[in-house]
């Protein structure tokens, strides 16, 4: 295993996939927490949707895939949210809602222009060749805001999360703070696109945040927990993603998987013990 990842790391491609996924990786698994806390975590995979069909016309029009995809999917977002909170329609139904028509726009769009070849493959399931360097320097620096604005908001994200109508009775002004949990996760799902996939990037929020909560109770422990699992799982994908001609996001999931089965089993362990 050793060999394998001294061996990957000498490939420039393979690095720019290490490092962009660890910083997509712990954003990813940071807001997981408070999504799935809020039964808001299928919104990586309605945005993940709506970034497919971005991307889709961007590559049609010949334009900058990410340049263009991260303001539509920040509205995006901010729209789901709005429609749920004040619409008739809520919550999965208006993702629902918005996901299978910009999923249907896209491939339409693709069907019209450049037709299903390599790259819309590696949009859908993700690739670990999918980084540019230009992909690189611009996903450090939006990582690094989303890092700096979660541990800024923690508090605030932590009181909306954990109880929204308590935290609006303190004076909290949660609708900002939902925009502000908007806007970091479709950002993150914007750039964890490329390596995973846009049918597979929701794993990333989903999964972490589940397994760790097998285990631990608390915001902190459970959000500390989750990061270290969600990287952890990442690396270990990628590596076999590497060694086996498997695409990444599959491959990360599957780790995953593994990770959530071991977390739960350690977890009934846990009980039959403290029941014994």
């Amino acid at each position: 295993m050793i060999a394998t990842i001294a061996e990957m790391l000498t490939y420039q491609f393979a690095t720019r996939a290490m490092i962009v996924g660890v910083l997509v990786s712990l954003c990813a698994a940071l807001l997981g927490v408070s999504l799935v806390l809020k039964r808001y975590s299928m919104i990586g995979d309605g945005l993940s949707h709506v970034g497919f069909g971005t991307l889709a016309i961007a590559t049609g029009l010949n334009l900058a895939p990410l340049t263009v995809s991260i303001p539509v999917v920040v509205l995006a977002a901010f729209l789901m949210l709005r429609i749920s909170e004040n619409g008739k329609i809520k919550g999965d139904a208006a993702i629902a809602l918005i996901s299978t028509s910009s999923l249907a726009i896209g491939v339409v769009v693709i069907s019209l222009t450049t037709g299903m070849n390599t790259d819309v493959c590696n949009y859908m399931f993700g690739s670990i060749l999918a980084m540019s360097k230009n992909d690189v320097k611009l996903s450090i620096v939006l990582a690094a805001v989303v890092l700096a604005l979660f541990v800024f908001f923690y508090n605030k994200i932590f009181a909306v999360a954990f109880d929204e109508n308590f935290a609006r009775a303190t004076g909290v002004r949660t609708g900002a703070y939902n925009m502000i949990i908007a806007l970091l996760t479709a950002v993150t799902i914007v750039l964890g696109m490329r390596m995973m996939g846009a049918l597979l990037i929701s794993s990333l929020i989903i999964f972490p945040a589940l397994t760790s909560m097998r285990v631990c109770k608390r915001f902190v422990s459970v959000t500390v927990c989750s990061a270290i699992v969600s990287v952890v799982c990442f690396s270990i994908g990628v590596v076999l993603s590497y060694a086996y001609p498997i695409p990444t996001g599959a491959s990360v999931v599957l780790v995953n998987i593994a990770a959530f089965l071991l977390f739960w089993a350690v977890s009934l362990f846990k009980v039959r013990r403290a029941t014994t």
